[in-house]
């Protein structure tokens, strides 16, 4: 999940301790919200600043009616913190990363929201020197 650091950062999340994830206006990332369920976890990147993978966060709440506005077309999920990453992982390491040239990020840049297989998600924690308890 991709957010602007200056609208609401990781930091934010950990001091809040759980958010609706709203906002989003483009239907593929929607439809990957529609996906996730209770308990899946997510990475969180920062998309301006240093681009980089800051976080994991686990969905607390499936799909649901985005709550900034009334068009039924837009839902959004809840997310809670779970762990900030040892050491963030930045763009031009993923790019560079043979494990990781198919991810979303990487080919599908302006998509906010989107799936990695479970390897691609172990590997990025790897890559941060993050373990999840």
């Amino acid at each position: 999940m991709k957010t602007e650091p200056g609208a609401y950062s990781f930091d934010d999340l950990l001091r809040e301790q759980s958010t609706e994830w709203d906002g989003v206006r483009n239907y593929q990332a929607r439809n990957n919200m529609r996906e996730m369920s209770r308990g899946d976890l997510v990475l969180i990147y920062h998309s301006i600043g240093p681009k980089e993978i800051v976080g994991v966060a686990r969905v607390s709440n499936e799909a649901h009616q985005d709550s900034t506005t009334d068009d039924t077309r837009w839902e959004c999920v809840d997310i809670e913190p779970v762990t900030a990453f040892k050491e963030p992982v930045n763009l031009a390491t993923i790019k560079d990363d043979d494990q990781l040239t198919e991810i979303a990020l990487v080919r599908h840049s302006r998509l906010s929201v989107a799936p990695l297989r479970p390897a691609e998600f172990k590997h990025l924690l790897s890559l941060g020197k993050t373990k999840l308890k």
